[in-house]
């Protein structure tokens, strides 16, 4: 494998040549050739488990060792002891809400850059979303605004862990400790993440995963709420009891599940290895700002990695520009969330004026997890991409 020293030298000979390369998107070409990697990968492990539950018929029960052996293995990869697979991770934020009997009237905070469904989250409770601007410098929700935004009616925020960034929780517990705030930990983005030594998705009163099509664990669909609170746990099973579990995580599921689970550790690192080889190598170029883990003691994974876009670097092309000359290129990068900056007062209130949301919602561009499983010369055509429609722009503008 090329070091980091190999992967900057390769990126700054890719910009040299660039200057005089025609971009795929004006018919010039394409960098990385052939179809995206597969997502899920083709994994032997998870194979034998569809094969085992097809051969003793558990795939299509209601109820078997599957659902229960991933929640065990949840369970201890947390430390919380109680773990309920669900039906999505979008559900098991709305759960978790319920589970802390949150309902009309009440006001949830969250950020002002965030995933659409938690949003929708707070309202399917009939609550109303308070949004809270996020770092300056990142998408996260900035701990320091919380008590700015908290009313007489506010009762718990959603923290969400993004692109490769990890909220600060000891601190925002403790802030919200002394707001009198639950916290909901959404830990959807980042399987297998850790944060002062304990795993993303354990801070909160309860934490959320998702194991949609595109997660890093991957059913398909499926989510899990975690606590170590018993009284939320009941409250979460009670409401999904109806005659029995309205909302469930299949058997086929959590059997697919458990293999990956056992090799998550192992992929987050090679994930890990993949983006610092990438940002090495596109450390200098125009128009593009690595967005950066910057909490201590932090273990991030890399659902998505992010920069952050600066048009007047690129000739002031759009973003969207920009994105789309990417994926001429066959670069795995698209936009960010739209956030929620925009949203009238009938649907939530604001705290402050969401500067640093808008800008997250409008400069954002995102890596998608697959490729940084590839080799290592894969990453590098990657780093060649980038630099290839970054040198372009910055040289040529539109």
């Amino acid at each position: 494998m090329e070091s980091d020293g190999d992967a900057v030298f390769f990126a700054r000979v890719c910009i040299i040549d660039t200057n005089r390369e025609r971009l795929a998107i004006h018919g010039g070409p394409r960098t990385l050739d052939g179809e995206p990697p597969h997502w899920p990968p083709i994994d032997d492990d998870v194979r034998r488990a569809l094969a085992d539950a097809w051969a003793d018929g558990s795939w299509g029960r209601y109820h078997g060792q599957h659902v229960e052996r991933l929640a065990a293995e949840l369970a201890a990869l947390h430390g919380v002891e109680h773990v309920l697979p669900v039906c999505s991770g979008t559900f098991a934020v709305e759960l978790a809400l319920r589970g802390l009997k949150i309902g009309a009237g009440d006001e949830v905070l969250l950020a002002g850059y965030d995933f659409p469904g938690n949003f929708r989250a707070v309202e399917a409770v009939q609550a109303r979303p308070v949004l809270v601007d996020v770092e300056a410098d990142g998408c996260l929700i900035d701990g320091e605004r919380l008590a700015a935004a908290v009313g007489p009616r506010t009762r718990a925020v959603i923290v969400s862990h993004l692109h490769g960034m990890l909220v600060d929780m000891p601190r925002v517990m403790d802030v919200a400790r002394g707001l009198h705030l639950a916290v909901v930990e959404d830990a959807c983005q980042t399987p297998g993440a850790t944060i002062a030594g304990r795993a993303a998705g354990s801070w909160g009163d309860v934490g959320v995963l998702s194991f949609g099509g595109s997660k890093l664990l991957t059913s398909g669909r499926g989510g899990a709420v975690l606590t170590a609170d018993a009284e939320i746990h009941q409250r979460c099973k009670v409401f999904c009891h109806r005659g029995n579990h309205a909302f469930p995580l299949s058997e086929l599921q959590a059997a697919v599940l458990v293999p990956q689970l056992a090799r998550l550790a192992e992929r987050n690192q090679r994930r890990s290895v993949a983006v610092e080889r990438l940002r090495a190598a596109t450390a200098d170029l125009p128009a593009l700002r690595p967005l950066l883990n910057r909490t201590a003691s932090a273990t991030p994974t890399y659902y998505k990695a992010a920069w952050q876009y600066v048009p007047n670097e690129a000739g002031d092309t759009s973003i969207d520009e920009f994105v789309a000359a990417l994926a001429a290129e066959g670069a795995p990068l698209d936009r960010g969330f739209r956030g929620f900056a925009g949203r009238g007062q009938r649907r939530c209130r604001k705290s402050g004026t969401l500067d640093h949301s808008r800008r997250a919602a409008d400069s954002t561009i995102l890596l998608h997890h697959p490729i940084l499983l590839e080799p290592a010369r894969q990453i590098d055509l990657l780093a060649r991409a980038m630099a290839k429609v970054a040198a372009a722009f910055a040289q040529h503008g539109r």
